[in-house]
């Protein structure tokens, strides 16, 4: 029985989802487009097959939580960061299933993780958060990690 006491933030829960599924996401992917010349998928159309899915899961996501809302009642700016986000990861996944294609999915997906470290860069110079020690010898281990990893 789960002790009462222990209450673990909620963000943490979902982010280790997010890893899980990134994790899955990597195999496969890896599966689904092959190696150059015996590939299962051509890495674009793979993108494309991917983010039908992601449409689909979403909108019964949105469905069953009720979160549908009207155009009008969206943030100008909200919606304008959104669809930058989603340009941001259309060229992201291309790169990534490109990169799948041709390399090791244990040699791509360490080299991806990268973001990690790009996003506490950014995190300090466009939102303002702080530059802690933790901070920078987090990344530093992370960016260490890839080189490792990446040979």
């Amino acid at each position: 029985m789960p002790d009462p006491t222990d209450v673990r933030p909620a963000w943490l829960l979902f982010a280790l989802g997010s890893a899980v599924f990134a994790a899955l996401t990597a195999i496969f992917g890896k599966l689904g487009v092959g190696k150059p010349g015996e590939s299962e998928i051509n890495s674009d159309l793979a993108t494309f097959i991917r983010t039908i899915v992601i449409i689909v899961v979403s909108a019964i996501v949105v469905t069953a939580r009720n979160a549908w809302e009207p155009l009008n009642k969206l943030s100008r700016f909200g919606l304008t960061m959104l669809i930058l986000s989603g340009v941001a990861t259309g060229l992201s996944w291309l790169c990534y299933y490109r990169a799948l294609q041709l390399g090791n999915a244990s040699q791509v997906a360490p080299v991806d993780k990268l973001s990690v470290a790009l996003v506490l860069i950014f995190a300090v110079l466009f939102l303002g958060e702080p530059l802690t020690w933790k901070v920078v010898i987090g990344g530093g281990l992370v960016v260490a990690g890839v080189v490792i990893l990446a040979r």
